[in-house]
């Protein structure tokens, strides 16, 4: 969203932005490393054109999902960076034959590069796990257990990572996920009120993970 890559830009360097297809892409330098940085906008189809777009305009040596997700388990909590480890969608069904979330002809999880994890510093409220994504925002415990009874093991949920992930699996493009926990579905009475009050400061804590990253690969 908008708030997100209002965050995100000011990291570029000699900031440059072109315009593919009626999308805004914003270009520039961490590092050694050129940037390409784009608002997908939210859901599943907004996702993957967009990061379909950006393979086929530009060399993409890695994709990164970044932005907000939802908390789906007593262990995280609001602020947290969730580390999308294994990522997963939450609404899809292919019929007989394929398991609950599988896309037909793709794998039931997608994996973020095991090379970029191996840079994150798991301290200071950074953790990894099962990130599940579908076509609606996640605001009710009841929603969050239904999630559950098909991944025990989901602890965020988002709408776009998993989209993501599978155009990324699809072009061959290393994949990496980073989160942070906005609200947490059923843990007080307001949830939009939750979610609203986030955005002053816990996305810079992400992308300063993001950052670091970059800042160690060249």
């Amino acid at each position: 969203m908008q708030k997100e890559l209002s965050l995100l830009l000011p990291l570029l360097g000699n900031h440059e932005e072109t315009s593919i297809d009626n999308r805004i892409f914003h270009m520039g330098k961490v590092g050694s490393n050129d940037i390409v940085a784009m608002q997908c906008g939210i859901g599943k189809v907004n996702a993957a054109i967009g990061t379909m777009l950006m393979l086929t305009n530009f060399s993409v040596e890695l994709v990164i999902s970044t932005g907000v997700a939802g908390g789906a388990d007593s262990s995280v909590n609001v602020m947290d960076v969730i580390i999308g480890e294994r990522i997963a969608y939450h609404d899809v069904w292919c019929g007989p034959g394929t398991s609950y979330g599988e896309a037909y002809g793709f794998p039931l999880y997608f994996k973020s590069s095991s090379d970029v994890m191996r840079m994150v510093d798991f301290s200071n409220n950074v953790k990894a796990g099962l990130i599940c994504s579908g076509d609606k925002f996640i605001s009710t415990i009841e929603e969050v257990n239904e999630i559950k009874s098909h991944y025990p093991d989901a602890i965020a949920v988002d709408m776009e990572s998993t989209s993501i992930a599978q155009v990324c699996y699809m072009r061959n493009v290393p994949f990496f996920c980073a989160r942070v926990i906005s609200d947490s579905p059923g843990a007080n009475h307001d949830n939009s009120k939750q979610y609203d009050d986030f955005w002053e400061v816990a996305p810079k804590h992400t992308f300063n993970i993001i950052h670091e990253i970059l800042l160690k690969t060249k």
